[in-house]
């Protein structure tokens, strides 16, 4: 059984990784909007990702007997000048998630609360990919800044990017 600690700090992890789909989706309405679909994909590829998180935590919270409350999702932004911008905006976004997934992690410390520090396990190394991928489009990014044909190179590989079902989810089922 969880903690009250514990289900309010999940509780607010699935708002920031719903209000993080939010943003993607923002992300990728934005790229589309400048002709960049390669990038719109990237960002609605995340979009799904992030509510699939949301619905790990869910699942989590349910498994545990706990009650699941849902709360507004606060506003985005709607608005970047570069696909550059974007991506630092991510990888600064992604850091604050791997913030908010240690101070989880360390409650389930604090709590011993075993189960939930394994479940965690899993979404940290996510988390070091997630800015592990944020930094090298930005590195791509950095290379072919005021270069037409590279940006239009990387938006091409970008729209080949797939999506697939987080592990969590697919053993779940």
């Amino acid at each position: 059984m969880l903690s009250v600690r514990m289900q309010n700090a999940l509780n607010a992890q699935i708002n920031a990784e719903l209000w993080s789909a939010y943003l993607y989706l923002s992300m990728s309405m934005a790229a589309t909007d400048k002709g960049l679909k390669g990038i719109a994909n990237w960002f609605a590829i995340q979009f799904k990702e992030e509510q699939d998180h949301a619905q790990i935590f869910i699942n989590y919270i349910h498994s545990r007997g706990g009650r699941v409350t849902l709360a507004p999702i606060a506003e985005v932004d709607t608005e970047w000048d570069t696909a550059l911008a974007m991506f630092e905006q991510t990888l600064t976004h992604e850091r604050k998630v791997t913030s908010l997934i240690n101070d989880l992690y360390n409650l389930a410390i604090e709590e011993k609360d075993h189960a939930t520090k394994n479940m965690l396990d899993w979404f940290i190394d996510e988390q070091v990919e997630e800015e592990e991928s944020a930094r090298d489009i930005i590195d791509q990014l950095n290379m072919v800044e005021g270069n037409k044909f590279g940006l239009y190179m990387l938006d091409k590989e970008m729209a080949a990017r797939t999506y697939s079902t987080p592990s969590p989810l697919a053993t779940a089922e």
